[in-house]
Parts: structure tokens; C-alpha cells; sequence
């Protein structure tokens, strides 16, 4: 049975990445999306469609959403307007990742609609933690840190990644990259967040969300 998602009311308290100007037609396809999901009918279809066309992501990302490698993220449960705007920042350049920039200009924009909204309704799954001494301080760590935007669950919303279950080894690459102020992320209030964050801090974070 697919799971529903409520896609009003949320308030959402920052960006993972800086706004991006989007054209018209990407806009009526966001709302577009946001229509579909609210219509069982269609939401049920558009998932049968994702579901044709996720081979190729699902050998990196899982046919269910849930990462198969360590370093690269779920995107089981995430928001589908959260995913589907990723796809269009790989389009455009404004997220660089030789095999995603690749695939997200050979999808057509129904193909994106319908994949974010077959993942948006897959099940993520919690890991066990590499270091389960650590889960305790990377738990109140997220809760003074980064709950404000990502939830209190770690759960995400639609403009805010959800980080609850992601493989603890993303989670440091990826924090790695905002410290080290990576050019592809270069744009993004992820920097300031995370600069002050010790190693430590990074390796209690990890080893709590990935239980989540």
C-alpha cells in the first residue's frame, strides 16, 4: 500500500542550497507534483510509472530507495518536491556529479515527477551505527545543531533533505564537503553550519542519524 504524504503546513527554517531561479514551466511541474500527490488515482500511477523507469538509480541507490554503498545516499521517504528539485539542480548545473548531472538531461520532466514520487513513498530503513558509543552525543548534537531545519526526527520537509537513516559514511562525505567549502556546494548555508564542527562532531552526528 502506498504511504501518504501531508504536503501542507510545513515550515520549513532554512535551505540545504540556495534558491535557484527555475523557469515557468519547472514551477507548474512542482505544482503539478504537488496535485498529483494530493490525488490517490494519480499519485498511484505516477508511482507505477517511477517504478518502470528507476532501473539505473536503483543499482546505486536501491530499487527501495535504501543506498546499496555506503557513500551514497537514500533517497527512500524523502519529500517528492525536495527530490524533484534536486533532479532539476543536476540539470542545471547548480549540483555537479558527473553520473547524476548525466542522467537528470536525459529524463523527461514527467520522468522526474514520477520517479520522486515512487521514492518519496518507499520505507527508509535505520542502520546499525559503526560507532554505537557515539549515538547518545551525536543525538543531542542534531537536537542544538540541525533539528531547526531538518526536523526533529531528522525527517526533512520539502526544501530540507531528510538525513534520518542515511549510511553514516554520506553523511561525513558530505559534511566533509561543506568544511572543505567544495565548489559544487560552494553556494550553499551548509558552509557556516558546518564549519565549526570538529571531526568529532562529524563522527557523532554519522553514527546517530544512521539509526534513525
Amino acid at each position: 500500500m502506498l504511504r501518504k504524504l501531508c504536503l501542507g503546513g510545513l515550515v520549513v527554517a532554512g535551505m540545504m542550497t540556495a534558491p535557484v531561479a527555475f523557469s515557468q514551466s519547472i514551477y507548474q511541474a512542482m505544482a503539478e507534483l504537488e496535485t498529483i500527490m494530493a490525488d490517490d488515482a494519480r499519485r498511484e500511477a505516477a508511482y507505477a510509472a517511477g517504478q518502470e523507469r528507476i532501473l539505473f538509480c536503483g543499482s546505486c541507490h536501491g530499487k527501495d530507495g535504501n543506498s546499496k554503498r555506503d557513500y551514497i545516499p537514500n533517497l527512500a521517504d524523502q519529500h517528492p518536491l525536495y527530490l524533484f528539485e534536486q533532479f532539476e539542480k543536476f540539470g542545471n548545473g547548480q549540483r555537479e556529479d558527473y553520473v547524476m548531472s548525466n542522467l537528470a538531461k536525459v529524463l523527461t520532466v514527467e520522468d522526474r515527477i514520477n520517479i520522486a514520487v515512487y521514492y518519496s513513498q518507499q520505507e527508509a530503513k535505520p542502520r546499525t551505527s559503526p560507532a554505537p558509543a557515539l549515538v547518545d552525543a551525536g543525538r543531542a548534537k542534531f537536537q542544538t545543531k540541525c533539528s531547526a531545519c531538518h526536523g526533529k526526527d531528522a525527517e526533512g520537509f520539502r526544501d530540507m533533505p531528510r538525513l534520518a537513516g542515511q549510511p553514516s559514511e554520506y553523511i561525513k562525505i558530505a559534511l566533509k564537503r561543506f568544511k572543505e567549502m567544495d565548489p559544487a556546494v560552494q553556494s550553499s548555508p551548509m558552509i557556516g553550519i558546518a564549519a565549526p564542527l570538529t571531526t568529532g562532531d562529524v563522527e557523532e552526528l554519522a553514527a546517530f542519524l544512521t539509526t534513525l
